[in-house]
């Protein structure tokens, strides 16, 4: 039962994404590993969005860490259909550390057994495109990993998540696969452990930013980030990111929108300003703005087709079909216009 409902909302989450963003482009698929465990390491710049999206891109099951509390919910059923282990924090109880040894164990499990995983390495999601210094943790866990199961191989695929627009829907998504860690070819008997792990984490961190647009946060980086746009991410992932590095000044600026824009953008809403105005209330709700666009991307996929269905009946029922499908086409097509034209 679990495991249908895991692929059920796999598939979901990956033909959603086609829907939510303008245009998908994975790069790099070819270098997941075929022949042992993995551990993805991705960049954390989306909150909720980037697990969902390494997770329903990737070709098989994948156990994703996280936070211990979450698991305190009603939905603990679900997380655990998800493939979600929990992780416990200094501020779940100084007592709870203990329980990590019952979730590392069962990571060492995973991965011995050729499985995938998924761990933020940055510590902690932000709303910028270059790349936070690394903590250990990944690096520790893959290590760890290869002293438990010596005769197994295990990798760390680093990954990069480059969003056109950190709180636009129907933006351009680059999601690149880059080379993997090996951790046995990595792996130095003249290091201590320590020293290992430190070795790994800095080379993950090198490969991790061949991933991404804008890698480093340099004395041109708030000029590079306007340069990043509906017009700029059109271009190949090499393409953009040579650009943004060698000749940045020749691409276009991010527009700001006319007052005829934003006029649009009003009338657009109309059919839809129900469930418009729940999301933005929604949002609103939270103070940290990087959860904005996982908000956005989840009450699009149930709260706008519940909405849609539920006027749609008593419609079809007092006006006839021709009138509901009218209906139907006019809400969603106007709510695709509008955050066409809302995109930077």
């Amino acid at each position: 039962m679990k495991s249908l409902v895991y692929f059920s909302f796999k598939y979901l989450f990956r033909y959603f994404n086609y829907v939510y963003f303008r245009s998908v482009k994975v790069y790099g698929y070819e270098n997941i590993p075929k022949n042992g465990g993995v551990l993805f390491s991705p960049n954390h710049q989306g909150a909720l969005l980037d697990p969902l999206l390494v997770g329903s891109m990737t070709p098989k099951k994948l156990t994703s860490l996280t936070r211990s509390d979450v698991f305190k919910s009603p939905f603990k059923w679900f997380f655990n259909a998800c493939q979600m282990l929990p992780v416990y924090r200094i501020r779940d109880g100084y007592q709870n550390l203990k329980k990590n040894d019952f979730t590392f164990k069962k990571c060492y499990e995973i991965l011995g057994n050729g499985d995938f995983m998924l761990m933020f390495s940055e510590g902690g999601h932000h709303n910028e495109y270059y790349l936070k210094n690394l903590s250990k943790g990944s690096s520790r866990l893959a290590f760890n990993a290869h002293k438990e199961n010596p005769t197994k191989k295990i990798y760390l695929q680093p990954v990069g998540i480059n969003y056109g627009h950190h709180q636009q829907p129907q933006c351009s998504l680059h999601l690149v696969f880059g080379s993997p860690i090996e951790i046995g070819e990595s792996y130095d008997v003249k290091l201590t452990d320590a020293e290992n792990i430190n070795k790994i984490r800095k080379e993950l961190q090198n490969r991790m930013k061949e991933c991404l647009w804008l890698p480093e946060n340099t004395e041109n980086y708030q000029i590079q980030k306007q340069k990043i746009n509906r017009e700029t991410t059109d271009l190949e992932f090499d393409q953009l990111k040579a650009s943004l590095n060698t000749s940045f000044n020749k691409l276009p600026n991010r527009k700001k929108k006319s007052p005829l824009i934003h006029f649009l953008a009003i009338a657009l809403s109309l059919p839809n300003l129900i469930p418009l105005w729940i999301t933005r209330k929604v949002i609103g709700k939270f103070k940290d703005i990087v959860f904005t666009s996982s908000m956005k991307y989840s009450l699009g996929l149930f709260l706008f087709p519940i909405w849609w269905l539920g006027t749609a009946i008593p419609i079809a029922y007092g006006y006839g079909n021709s009138t509901m499908t009218t209906y139907l086409l006019v809400s969603i097509l106007s709510l695709f216009i509008r955050q066409r034209i809302l995109l930077s």
